[in-house]
């Protein structure tokens, strides 16, 4: 190997790099890392923050779709088709009519009007634009900074520099198979410092794949294009997105309605969950139904798509996942990766707490950099007080546990007995029917 060579592959190179990284774009990593963690559950803070977008004691099945679409149509007389209604993914939540291009955003990059209905009513309980709530705002900010195209662009290059920064503190710092246990060492007797270096060193190998995935993930989600080109697919950047298909039967009288357009699309797939269906643009235009099968990893965004003719009813076209070449199931896995969505609820819970990851990183990091630079004095860890706090609040969780116990015991008892006494008067009834059978 080359002098030339050795020194690109050096460990201090790469140390270098990694500081001088975390220094420049520490700070964005945190608060891209902190706004992702809100935005995977975006629609739950929505709910969280809109008491009244939930339904209290669900009664029963929705209304029709058309009469749903009706009485968003009535609410906005003058904002004509494709209006897009997705379906709740609870029975407490609200249908969402989704209107891609009102006038009044129409310079923004993406601020769709957003219409909430009550499934069950059909009343339009809120009229929202995106953007201009908490967890939409949120959401903008995690994928545009609140700004443009070029924002968008500085969000897909700091998941660049995140790679790079994973990576090279990764490589500059690995122990090797033989003392990986070092890693996970935590001195906390050796000074405050010291425990600093610990924890950044033991968090970041331990979080170093996640954000390797995470940065990888939202790369491609920011410039999809690069991706679907070295996969050999395209039109894959969002399960909501697809080909313009245009109705080819002439039109009639008669057009097919929305329920009867979901009808046709389940039957081409029986047992999958409607998710979201789009009205036709012009006559030429054709519904857009988008369905869930049980094996998609994709929750929000599923890839299943079927396109109906809106005046014969016939199916155009339909888009299978489980058809999809490598590539395309490639592109298809980015989004659902990247907000933890792919491992169902727990996946959620966990990209949620690891959201956090380069916070803890970057404040450990900046404590142990700015030591060496002789702005931060080192001192010893008292971990007495919270030795002492936590023992007290595992002793009261236990009194607390203990005492409800003895609480519920007797309703225990009492509902055994009753359960005890219903078998075994079930069990006489069953002897004495099988006697009478003989």
């Amino acid at each position: 190997m080359s002098v030339h060579l050795k020194s690109l592959f050096a460990r201090e190179l790469w140390a270098k790099i990694h500081a001088y990284l975390a220094l420049a774009a520490g700070l964005p990593f945190v608060v891209l890392g902190l706004s992702g963690s809100l935005a995977v559950y975006r629609e739950e803070l929505d709910e969280l923050l809109n008491p009244h977008l939930t339904v209290e004691n669900p009664p029963g099945e929705y209304l029709p779709l058309d009469r749903i679409m009706a009485a968003v149509q009535a609410a906005h007389p003058r904002r004509y088709a494709p209006w897009t209604l997705e379906m709740p993914r609870s029975p407490a939540s609200m249908i969402t009519a989704w209107y891609q291009k009102p006038e009044e955003t129409a310079d923004r990059l993406y601020a769709p009007l957003m219409v909430s209905v009550n499934p069950y009513t059909g009343q339009v309980v809120a009229t929202r634009f995106w953007g201009e709530t908490a967890s939409t705002w949120i959401a903008d900010f995690h994928t545009q900074l609140l700004q443009d195209r070029a924002s968008w662009n500085v969000v897909g290059a700091l998941g660049l520099l995140l790679m790079i920064s994973a990576a090279s503190g990764l490589y500059a710092w690995w122990p090797g198979t033989a003392r990986i246990r070092q890693t996970f060492a935590v001195r906390h007797d050796a000074g405050m410092v010291r425990l600093a270096f610990d924890l950044h060193r033991g968090i970041g190998f331990i979080g170093a794949a996640w954000l390797l995935l995470i940065a990888f993930t939202g790369f491609n989600l920011a410039f999809p294009d690069l991706l679907e080109g070295l996969t050999a697919s395209s039109g894959m950047s969002h399960g909501n997105s697809g080909p313009d298909v245009h109705s080819t039967a002439i039109p009639n009288d008669r057009p097919v309605s929305l329920a009867e357009a979901v009808l046709v699309a389940r039957g081409a797939f029986r047992h999958a969950e409607v998710r979201r269906i789009t009205q036709p643009a012009g006559e030429t235009g054709s519904y857009r139904v988008n369905l869930r099968q049980g094996t998609e990893i994709n929750q929000r965004h599923p890839f299943t798509t079927v396109w109906v003719d809106r005046w014969s009813g016939q199916i155009l076209e339909v888009r299978n996942p489980a058809q999809f070449t490598k590539g395309e199931s490639i592109m298809a896995w980015q989004w659902p990766l990247h907000t933890g969505e792919a491992y169902g609820t727990t996946g959620r819970l966990l990209w949620f707490f690891a959201g956090f990851i380069p916070l803890l990183l970057y404040v450990s990091g900046m404590m142990v950099w700015m030591n060496r630079r002789g702005w931060l004095a080192d001192r010893q860890v008292n971990l007495a007080p919270l030795r002492d706090r936590l023992r007290t609040g595992i002793d009261r969780g236990i009194y607390w546990v203990m005492e409800r116990s003895r609480r519920i015991q007797p309703l225990v008892l009492q509902a055994a007995t009753r359960a005890t006494r219903w078998i075994r008067c079930g069990m006489k009834t069953l002897r004495e029917t099988l006697a009478r059978a003989r």
